[in-house]
């Protein structure tokens, strides 16, 4: 049984902080790379939580790594045009070599979020079915010539997108979210992704999606079960705890508890975030992408490469 992980760079913390210079992310992604990590994560969003456009920053990973898979946990793709998000990916995986995970989200309903499709001109509204068009049209336009398409949001006649992604078909998908949508959408994908509530979720949830992917004729393999989860660790767990308080209320400006209730979170001692994580991958989770709660994010990725993956790779 082969699992990965894989790291968040802090995107969204640089802005924050008011240090938005990239040098210290990309050198973060090298780390990871070079400590073992399978993969590096870059998050979205244009205005609600305010960060590095992901798939240009994801660029310059590219062009610094060579091995580790590089994903967006997760992209809006309802607020790209799919034409041109499709041109884009497929440069990026052109780039990094087929490496690239395209991870999407539909987006949840907060009044941030909502604001944010206003101010890129798109109705809220319609944000589901916007995304699923505009899924369709980039696997169309990276697998085929003279694509036409018609639907309720996007019409094309005759396109066709040059240069094809690296990757035969283009990136894999994999979806985001816990929601009705994300669940019923997730079998048509190739892993289902969510960031919570938690592993007891994902356990009944998981094997769910693999039976209606099965259903629809697709393999039994064919959705790979990940997880995206918050971990702050530390030898002492009333440290860790309000370290991630902490981090928690900053990011979402919101109670500390209110996130833990929808989002994967552990704080503690790294020996009991490797028995935390081993309960995802016995509920069937092959790739957890760990978003560490502030502090020194090299030191984590060291810490973690060395005390968390040859556990996990054994589990």
């Amino acid at each position: 049984m082969t699992v990965e992980l894989g790291v968040l760079l802090p995107t969204r913390e640089a802005v924050m902080s008011g240090r938005p210079a990239t040098a210290p992310m990309l050198a973060m992604a090298e780390r990871a790379e070079a400590a073992g990590f399978d993969s590096v994560w870059i998050g979205d969003s244009l205005t609600a939580r305010p960060r590095h456009e992901p798939l240009t920053l994801l660029a310059a990973v590219a062009a610094r790594t060579r091995r580790v898979r590089l994903g967006t946990a997760v992209l809006l793709p309802a607020l790209r045009n799919p034409v041109v998000l499709a041109h884009v990916v497929g440069t990026l995986d052109r780039v990094a070599e087929g490496r690239v995970i395209l991870g999407v989200g539909i987006a949840a309903d907060t009044p941030a979020i909502r604001r944010e499709f206003a101010a890129a001109g798109v109705p809220f509204e319609r944000r589901v079915g916007r995304f699923l068009e505009t899924l369709e049209i980039c696997r169309a336009l990276w697998t085929r010539d003279d694509v036409r398409f018609s639907g309720k949001h996007f019409t094309l006649e005759g396109v066709t997108m040059e240069p094809k992604p690296h990757r035969a078909g283009g990136p894999p998908i994999w979806i985001g979210g816990s929601g009705p949508t994300a669940l019923r959408e997730a079998p048509r994908f190739d892993a289902w992704f969510p960031t919570g509530p938690g592993i007891e979720f994902f356990a009944e949830h998981f094997p769910r999606v693999q039976a209606a992917a099965r259903a629809s004729g697709r393999a039994p393999d064919a959705v790979t079960g990940a997880a995206y989860v918050t971990v702050a660790l530390d030898p002492s767990p009333a440290a860790a705890e309000q370290r991630l308080h902490a981090f928690l209320e900053s990011y979402y400006a919101a109670p500390a508890r209110t996130i833990m209730a929808r989002q994967a979170t552990y704080a503690g001692p790294i020996e009991g975030c490797v028995e935390w994580l081993q309960r995802w991958i016995a509920a069937g989770a092959r790739h957890l992408m760990l978003r560490f709660a502030g502090g020194d994010q090299l030191a984590q990725v060291d810490d973690a490469a060395a005390r968390l993956l040859p556990r996990l790779r054994g589990a």
